[in-house]
């Protein structure tokens, strides 16, 4: 009680320091107390926790500002009446979502309102950042207001003495130092750079119409913002002092900015490798038509166990390369991350290992997982790098139109890291460039088949990006060398298995 005790008597103190005529015409033109208060650097943050009459009380005995109507109705027209200024951010007031009118005495309060928003949702949070969007009319106005006083008591010496334009605190910065201790208090965490951002965005309907109709921001003319959240003034219009009496008219603020309260937190990324066990399950969602292709998706599969778990909005499934919707994926398997946006969770590693467990029980039993771990968004740029740069091996039953011999396995095996030019294959020119690609096959190998002398397994490790169907059977030419050339008669693939996918930032 001391501690409120002696901030408020420092407050009167400073609101007693304040020039009678120049507050009575402020309040005249509709700019409310705490504003008053913020452009005469009164920076005791006390009075963003007091109330609005209170306040016009302690303002209205230091300043002798001469009432011009009762008390009752007094309190009314303060609580009532928006600030052409701050247009109500300020005042605690706004519409929310639902357009309903909403207003708060004091800071305390108004964080309040904003902390059960995020509780609502959010219920682990370790630090976060506040962040304020306000209306451009908000600095247009009060750069009209500032110009104005310029023009007005320049010539004053408590003007030429104390007011600073230099040193006037941004009403987004007001707010911010108003609210920022009661939400540390309220969460019960500190607020800091943080991946947790809290955004309070303020609109209003006349700055909308005003930057509409000017299709430029015209405060842009008159001043600029500083460093520290503190806003100064053009120079040419505060030397020249432009707004004369008659220029001062600021439209009338009939209601309060709209505000919306939204969170955000940094993807969460959970990574691991993922064994596709059906040659009809795509990688990702595939619809044509309004048509679904296959009976399911990798990406579905796994994301939709993995989302509830972390509460997100909704996931992204990124993976190292790609299979075709007829191609196992096995051995290793393929990394995989899966990308939370949003999360209001961050799953525990007990969490991960059910969702691991969940996932391989599906009945469907198409798909499997391993090593699930949660990882860093560096992860994500190490398995596009990944993607591009590391060796993958498949194994490909292959027919040919003639008997396979044994001279035919030797001069397979012989060729070790091997050129191999690529024209963009018939099957994928609909949706990528035409362009060559040079591609290596670092070793091959034929495992004959017993009982079959047109059908073996072709084993092969390949550059990334490789196109494995083609290299068999040529492409009408457009791949070059093809297994069809090398042997000299008609390849074809009939089944293809990706066995393995090196790369370190997932590995056993």
């Amino acid at each position: 009680m001391d501690a409120v005790a002696d901030e408020m008597k420092l407050l009167e103190y400073a609101v007693h320091q304040l020039p009678p005529l120049a507050v009575k015409q402020l309040i005249a033109h509709q700019v409310c107390v705490r504003c008053i208060f913020r452009l005469f650097n009164i920076h005791e943050g006390i009075y963003a926790l007091i109330c609005p009459t209170t306040l016009y009380a302690i303002i209205e005995k230091a300043t002798e500002v001469e009432a011009a109507t009762t008390e009752s109705s007094q309190k009314s027209e303060v609580k009532s009446s928006i600030c052409s200024v701050c247009l109500g951010v300020m005042q605690f007031s706004y519409r929310d979502q639902k357009d309903m009118l909403v207003e708060k005495d004091h800071a305390g309060d108004f964080a309040m309102t904003v902390a059960e928003s995020v509780k609502e949702k959010y219920h682990e949070i370790t630090s976060f950042t506040l962040e304020v969007s306000l209306p451009t009319l908000i600095t247009e106005n009060e750069s009209v207001i500032l110009s104005y006083m310029k023009k007005k008591y320049a010539s004053e010496v408590w003007f030429q003495e104390k007011f600073s334009f230099e040193q006037i605190i941004t009403v987004k910065d007001a707010l911010k130092l108003s609210i920022t201790h009661s939400l540390e208090t309220l969460l019960g965490v500190k607020s800091s750079v943080s991946d947790f951002r809290i955004r309070l965005t303020y609109e209003h309907v006349d700055a909308t119409s005003a930057e509409n109709k000017t299709g430029k921001k015209q405060y842009n003319k008159r001043i600029k913002s500083g460093s520290n959240g503190f806003v100064k003034c053009n120079n040419e219009a505060m030397q020249s002092g432009d707004v004369s009496d008659s220029n001062f008219q600021m439209k009338k603020v009939g209601q309060p900015c709209h505000m919306t309260l939204t969170c955000s937190t940094e993807p969460v990324y959970i990574g691991g490798r993922y064994l596709k066990l059906s040659r009809n399950v795509s990688q990702t969602r595939w619809i044509i038509d309004d048509e679904r292709k296959g009976d399911a998706s990798v990406e579905e599969l796994i994301g939709e166990n993995i989302l509830p778990v972390c509460k997100g909005d909704g996931y992204k499934f990124h993976a190292a390369g790609r299979e075709d919707i007829d191609v196992r994926m096995l051995g290793s398997g393929r990394p995989f991350l899966i990308e939370i946006q949003n999360a209001c969770r961050l799953p525990s590693e007990a969490s991960i290992k059910e969702m691991e467990k969940k996932i391989n029980s599906l009945e469907s039993n198409l798909i499997r997982v391993k090593h699930l771990k949660i990882l860093g968004s560096q992860g994500w740029s190490l398995m596009r790098e990944g993607e591009a740069e590391k060796q993958k091996q498949y194994a490909a039953l292959v027919w040919i139109s003639r008997s396979i011999s044994d001279a035919d396995l030797e001069i397979v095996s012989s060729f070790k890291d091997l050129k191999v030019l690529q024209r963009t294959p018939i099957r994928v020119l609909h949706r990528r460039s035409p362009l060559d690609r040079e591609k290596i096959i670092h070793w091959m190998k034929i495992e004959k088949i017993g009982g079959s002398s047109q059908y073996f397994l072709l084993h092969l490790c390949t550059h990334a990006g490789t196109y494995i169907k083609e290299f068999v059977h040529g492409d009408l030419g457009r791949t070059h060398p093809s297994i069809g050339s090398i042997l000299g008669c008609r390849a074809e693939i009939l089944q293809l298995d990706v066995t393995d996918v090196k790369m370190d930032i997932l590995n056993e």
